[in-house]
Order: C-alpha cells, then sequence, then structure tokens
C-alpha cells in the first residue's frame, strides 16, 4: 500500500518547487503558451488551483466537480489573473488540501474522483502529487522529465502502465529501462507483444503523453499509441 504520509510530505516539497519557480515570473510570463495546447501557463496553474480543491472534495466524500461545464469555466476565468493572485490561490488551495488530508480518516475506503473513476483514499495524495510534478514539467520553464525525483518517476510509470493495462486499443507491452525496470500494460488488443526501451524518463513521457515516443526504442512492432488519459 501506498503511504500517504509520505506522499503528503513529498506533494509539498513538490508544491514548494512549483512556487518557487514563479518567483522569478511577471505578469507577462503567464500569459505565454504552456506545452498543453489551448493553455497558456495561467490556465496550468488555474488548474492545479482548482485541482486542489476538487480533491478536497473527493477526501470528504462530495462530487469531484459540480460538472465539466463548471470545471473548464472556472479554469478559463482563473487564467488571465495577475500573478500575485495566482501564486496567492495555488498556495493556498495547496494548504487547504494539505489540511483536509491530515484529518483522521479510513484511508482504505473507496472514493469518486472525475467521469465516476474510483479509487482508494489512500492513493489521493499520490494523485496529487503527480498532477503537480507533471503540470510543473507542462509550464516549459526548464523543469523537465528528467529532473523528477526518480521514485516519483518509477511510481508514476507504476500508475499508468496499471491505468492501461488490458487496454482494448493496447497491444501486450513491456517497458524496460535502462537500469533494468519493467512495466507491463496493454494486452487487450490483438497483436503481437511488443518490447519498448529507455531511459524511465522517456518511458513516462510515453505513458503520459508528454512525449513521442522518439527517445524509445520497439521491438516486435510499431509503437503503441496509447489513448489519452
Amino acid at each position: 500500500m501506498i503511504d500517504h504520509v509520505h506522499d503528503l510530505a513529498a506533494l509539498r516539497e513538490a508544491t514548494d518547487r512549483l512556487l518557487a519557480a514563479t518567483a522569478t515570473w511577471d505578469d507577462a510570463a503567464l500569459g505565454e503558451p504552456s506545452r498543453l495546447p489551448g493553455w497558456s501557463r495561467g490556465h496550468v496553474l488555474a488548474h492545479l488551483s482548482r485541482n486542489a480543491d476538487a480533491l478536497v472534495n473527493v477526501l470528504r466524500g462530495r462530487p469531484m466537480y459540480a460538472n465539466s461545464e463548471n470545471r473548464d469555466a472556472d479554469i478559463e476565468r482563473g487564467a488571465s489573473r495577475p500573478l500575485d493572485a495566482q501564486v496567492s490561490d495555488l498556495r493556498e488551495s495547496a494548504a487547504a488540501f494539505q489540511s483536509a488530508a491530515a484529518v483522521p480518516a479510513d484511508w482504505s475506503r473507496t472514493v469518486t474522483l472525475r467521469n465516476g473513476v474510483t479509487d482508494q483514499a489512500w492513493r489521493v495524495p499520490f494523485r496529487r502529487r503527480g498532477e503537480v510534478e507533471l503540470h510543473h514539467v507542462d509550464l516549459g520553464i526548464g523543469y523537465e522529465l528528467e529532473d523528477l525525483p526518480e521514485e516519483f518517476v518509477s511510481r508514476e510509470n507504476d500508475f499508468l502502465a496499471e491505468r492501461f493495462a488490458g487496454h482494448p486499443q493496447v497491444v501486450a507491452t513491456s517497458a524496460t529501462a535502462e537500469d533494468g525496470r519493467i512495466w507491463t500494460t496493454g494486452g487487450g488488443a490483438d497483436g503481437t507483444p511488443v518490447t519498448v526501451r529507455g531511459t524511465a524518463a522517456d518511458i513516462l513521457g510515453w505513458l503520459c503523453g508528454r512525449r513521442d515516443g522518439s527517445g524509445l526504442t520497439v521491438e516486435g512492432g510499431g509503437l503503441p499509441a496509447l489513448p489519452p488519459l
């Protein structure tokens, strides 16, 4: 079982890294494009703040978002705010999530996320950590997949490989890192099994849709096209 106490501490560190990075920005930097199509850096920060709020709802047994339209509108509305408002919102929403997670609770309980997805409560802090770490990379400010903590990369690969396991559009796939770690996924589609090789960071980039897989080598067929997360 994932240690949610460890994950909350690691999440705090990841949030602090992100907040420290924004200290060099000005308002103009927020309006520059992120690496996510159609989103500025301001959209990314607004999303992270509202995601923290949404995961507080999850921990308290409420719907994660009222609906997709409200979620999207909140992000759009928050994206154009000045830097000080964005940073304050990110800091305060992150602190609110930490406070909600500090309340004694049954961490083995099942919680409901967006689109009816269910999970166990002890995985929620790691899910939030994934949001902060990967969206920090999405900002395009020099923090890359190779800069992510190695422990996070390994566990996020575990998480994503599990997510695509048995997927009807993905053939059986083994991803092998340079140090010998192996992640298996897919298996729901017909076809010859595929082996993917590369760095753990490049494997993560492929699994999470941040890279096109050009840094990987593939044996047994073409690189599987993974469904969007």
